[in-house]
């Protein structure tokens, strides 16, 4: 649900301001109202470009320090310290890095002069004998020179010939001699080893450096965040009274005003408070029971609603779970999530740990409606010799003199009933937003759909007779097209509401369609995950009866272990993002929720994330 707002206006004495605003910040509840302004504030501008850059290095730190950083903050450190140190440390690995590629080509080159002293070069020269050193291609060579220079072959490779000259004096060719690199190849290989263990050292000290640091960096960051905060309030203040008097306007929660009103009392403030209105655009904040708090994070994914507006996660959650059970289909993938849901949670901080909760939740849903479905890692237990008041309880096989498959028409039904519950909703909110009288078509469109659902359910069953029947069709029928066609919007004129009307039957009668067809995905994503699995026991039992009693015992259960590891992944993500859609597409759209509410966020002191 949603919890009820108030509007809070208040003024306070210039001088009072800041003390004022840090007892505010400190009571936590008073999302303050943003006022549309022109150009950012430069130092707020200055601040968030502050909060990125703090951000993604404190990011980039934790991901060095292995996500397993030491939990210290030291206090007096400043986030520009912090970063110029990082960057010094993360400058000096690159510029290391950048001598390899340099002492790779140097090797390279000198591999085909071998290893030599350069000094005894030197020394050669001194004495008076010059060697250059030259290369040419193969064809380009010509064998004049060995008669003319005192000219040693080094090495053929690759088309070319390598060759050097000795002589008294510079020998002038038509080739350019080569400049070799100064140091031999022996200096160059220790250098680069050198390098390497340089920045083998440098890394981990850069390591050490964030594992120590980046909780301080982090704590930064919030510090950071805290001045943006107070920062952006005060710009959302209003001067009056020649400065003397500074106004702000906020939204506190209904159950929050005793503390707000008691400390603006005890500080002397002027104020005054109202109830919100479905026309204010109050912040929304969600107040649901434990089970229904899990799933939150999926509406505000979507978007939060209006204030105007019901909350749809009580009706969410237990369809989403639903759904995601039915794709999951498999009874015994829901113990491993179970499983899997509370070993996480020892282990995560106290902010997944809640995510962890609706895995369990989940995990539930999915052993339950898997053993209903019949499905056992892979295996069809209404096949296996099970007592019978068990395989009552599944629903397995076809529809008596059909070939129709029952888990497929429970997966429509699910979807019809999703979908009537979703006009009822609409129908009821747009009554309780708009009134009735401009809500009739809503109604209508509910009576005519519901209506023909339930007759034709009980003539199916036979509860009523077919005469009833197409009587029952006529009366609603005819009920609901006065609010479809001739009441549709109030006070119009009616041949335009007919034609609205039609272009709604249009819509309704080719969406409605495709919207109940879209929730055979269920059934599908169910099957497919059922039969893979059932695929990996089969390959399993197979090569453990091929290999013989220990190898055959030793490959089937790396087959069982890796194959239906694999279909539980694959079968979460589908049963994540397939409920997910029918839930955003199918049911909001036919319930006229749009979720463009604004999250409440009070003005408090910024906390860790994991508190």
């Amino acid at each position: 649900m949603i919890t009820r707002m108030k509007k809070l206006t208040f003024l306070v004495y210039h001088k009072e301001y800041e003390s004022f605003l840090e007892r505010i910040r400190e009571l936590g509840v008073v999302h303050v109202v943003e006022r549309q302004r022109g150009e950012m504030d430069a130092t707020l501008q200055s601040f968030l470009q502050k909060r990125t850059l703090y951000k993604n290095v404190a990011g980039e730190m934790l991901a060095l320090a292995d996500k397993q950083p030491l939990e210290t903050v030291h206090a007096d450190e400043t986030a520009e310290t912090l970063l110029a140190a990082y960057e010094q440390r993360q400058n000096h690995i690159q510029e290391l890095n950048a001598r390899l590629p340099m002492f790779d080509k140097d090797i390279a080159q000198m591999e085909t002069w071998g290893d030599f002293d350069w000094q005894r070069i030197r020394e050669l020269d001194k004495a008076g004998w010059h060697l250059q050193f030259y290369s040419c291609q193969e064809r380009d060579f010509r064998l004049e020179w060995e008669e003319q220079y005192d000219l040693v072959r080094i090495q053929e490779k690759g088309g070319y010939l390598y060759f050097v000259i000795v002589s008294h004096e510079p020998v002038q060719l038509d080739l350019e001699p080569l400049r070799l690199p100064a140091n031999s190849l022996s200096e160059l290989r220790r250098k680069k080893e050198e390098t390497e263990a340089q920045i083998v050292s440098a890394t981990d000290e850069l390591k050490a450096f964030c594992r120590e640091q980046c909780r301080t960096m982090e704590d930064c960051c919030r510090r950071l965040q805290g001045e943006i905060d107070l920062l952006q309030v005060k710009l959302n203040s209003e001067q009056m009274a020649e400065g003397a008097v500074v106004m702000l306007e906020g939204w506190i929660p209904e159950d929050c005003e005793a503390a707000v009103v008691r400390l603006l009392d005890e500080n002397g403030v002027y104020y005054e408070i109202r109830k919100a209105t479905k026309e204010d655009n109050a912040p929304i904040k969600l107040k649901n029971n434990a089970f229904v708090r899990m799933y939150e994070s999926l509406t505000k994914m979507y978007g939060m609603p209006d204030y105007g507006e019901f909350d749809p996660t009580p009706i969410l959650a237990p369809f989403f779970s639903l759904f995601f059970a039915f794709c999951m289909g498999d009874a015994g993938y829901g113990l491993v999530l179970i499983a899997l849901g509370f070993f996480l949670k020892k282990k995560m901080s106290k902010s997944m740990a809640g995510m962890m909760n609706l895995v369990i939740t989940l995990g539930i849903f999915t052993t339950v409606f898997g053993a209903i479905l019949g499905t056992f890692f892979g295996v069809n237990l209404f096949e296996i010799d099970l007592p019978e008041w068990a395989k009552i309880f599944m629903i397995s096989g076809k529809i008596d003199g059909t070939s129709y498959d029952k888990q497929m028409l429970l997966a429509l039904i699910i979807g019809v009933v999703h979908i009537c519950l979703a006009m009822t909703v609409k129908a009821i909110c747009s009554t309780v937003r708009y009134g009735f009288k401009e809500s009739l078509s809503a109604w209508g469109w509910l009576l005519l759909v519901v209506g023909f659902v339930c007759t034709g359910g009980l003539s199916f069953f036979q509860v009523i007779s077919a005469e009833v029947t197409s009587w029952a069709f006529i009366i609603i029928g005819s009920v609901a097209a006065i609010g479809i066609y001739l009441l549709n919007t109030w006070g119009r004129n009616v041949l335009v509401n007919i034609g609205a009307g039609v272009w709604d039957t249009y819509n309704m009668a080719t969406g409605l369609l495709g919207d109940t067809l879209s929730y055979i995905r269920l059934y599908a994503l169910g099957l497919a995950g059922g039969m893979l699995g059932g695929v990996f026991n089969q390959l399993a039992f197979m090569v453990n009866d091929a290999a013989g009693p220990v190898l055959g015992w030793l490959f089937c259960g790396l087959i069982l272990v890796f194959g239906h590891a694999l279909n539980i992944a694959m079968s979460c993500l589908s049963a994540f993002v397939h409920p997910l859609r029918l839930t955003f597409v199918e049911y909001f759209k036919n319930s006229g929720y749009e979720g463009k509410g604004e999250a409440y966020k009070p003005f408090s002191v910024v906390k860790p994330n994991n508190e």
